[in-house]
């Protein structure tokens, strides 16, 4: 799935399923929304939310508004942003693109439903119990892709088969650093491939 097209279904769920629950709630329903970086930064994502948004129909501004909270890189912020749209009553949290935006929102409210979008695994950084059931008011989608690791490096090993590889990850995120060392370890070493950390 392309990112455009993610943020794009992200603003239709985060649409349709807290205003739904929440429909006899007199005036207009409000999103928070909690970035962690600045709209400047967020520019083409947020365009890509605002359409999934309008494209089932909802038009910011004219039946729902959106509180934007921006933590300008500075992820320290976060939950004093989150405790605001929480005091706030907001009806929804999106928290897209930020492991520590949907950390912050959830420790910040336990009803209010949030949304995220990641690329960490959720139920290691302690978003949800399970990526098959959630449970509570957060929920989300992520592009985790540790998975896929194994099957890349053993391509690459056929393709380069007397080069000796080093395996790195350019992620800065300490969990997705993590999940990449489990995961990639064990398949190095046999091939005489190393990994840096």
């Amino acid at each position: 799935m392309r990112r455009r097209d993610f943020f794009n279904f992200l603003g239709s769920a985060v649409v349709v399923w807290p205003l739904a629950a929440r429909a006899q709630q007199p005036g207009m329903p409000v999103i928070g929304f909690l970035g962690s970086s600045s709209p400047d930064q967020f520019a083409r994502p947020l365009s890509a939310f605002r359409q999934g948004l309008n494209e089932t129909g909802y038009v910011e501004g004219r039946n729902f508004t959106i509180e934007y909270r921006w933590a300008d890189g500075q992820n320290d912020r976060l939950p004093a942003l989150a405790a605001d749209l929480v005091r706030r009553q907001v009806n929804v949290i999106a928290a897209p693109g930020s492991t520590p935006a949907a950390l912050a929102a959830k420790a910040a409210t336990a009803t209010i439903p949030v949304i995220f979008q990641v690329g960490t695994d959720p139920v290691a950084a302690g978003l949800v119990a399970s990526l098959a059931r959630p449970a509570g008011n957060v929920t989300g989608v992520t592009n985790i892709n540790t998975e896929l690791v194994p099957k890349r490096l053993e391509l690459l090993r056929e393709l380069i088969r007397r080069t000796s590889l080093r395996f790195s990850s350019t992620r800065p995120a300490p969990l997705l650093q993590r999940a990449y060392r489990k995961t990639c370890s064990p398949l190095l070493a046999p091939s005489g491939c190393s990994s840096i950390s």
